[in-house]
């Protein structure tokens, strides 16, 4: 009977499912965007809102707290700086989890778990002309002499 129960083991013992959350809470706040399962996306969610929100508090107590999760101090110096002062209105919901469908492989559901504000901008290529290729040529030519 699972009464009372909260949460899912995602297949992990403990010491592991507590590390990859660290590890996923890290790379969200670091990326601001990762691509998991739904299942890790779920369960990821409220662990990262609960450090967002400690970010918010901005005392050397809630530093010394995130510290302890989230393991790598810029990700903890980028919390306090950048991460909770956009989010320093929002009362809560600093996550969205968007449902991309099933992995190839064994058919698992994927998401992207991303905070809210970081939404995704593809990048512009740059675009290469022959015209500039021509000119940049005899300038080269003129150095090498």
């Amino acid at each position: 009977m699972r009464h009372r129960v909260a949460g899912k083991k995602l297949g992990r013992k403990t010491a592991h499912r507590l590390m990859m959350f660290r590890n996923m809470v890290t790379s969200l706040l670091d990326k601001e965007r990762i691509q998991t399962t739904v299942d890790r996306a779920k369960a990821v969610r409220p662990i990262a809102e609960k450090i967002i929100t400690l970010g918010k508090r901005e005392s050397l107590h809630a530093r010394r707290q995130a510290a302890a999760f989230v393991k790598d101090p810029a990700v903890v110096a980028k919390l306090f700086a950048t991460l909770a002062p956009r989010f320093a209105t929002r009362p809560g919901g600093y996550t969205r989890i968007i449902k991309l469908g099933n992995r190839p492989g064994d058919g698992a559901q994927k998401a992207i778990i991303e905070l809210v504000g970081s939404e995704y901008q593809p990048k512009e290529k740059a675009k290469k002309s022959k015209a500039k290729k021509s000119e940049a040529a005899p300038a080269a030519d003129d150095e090498k002499k």
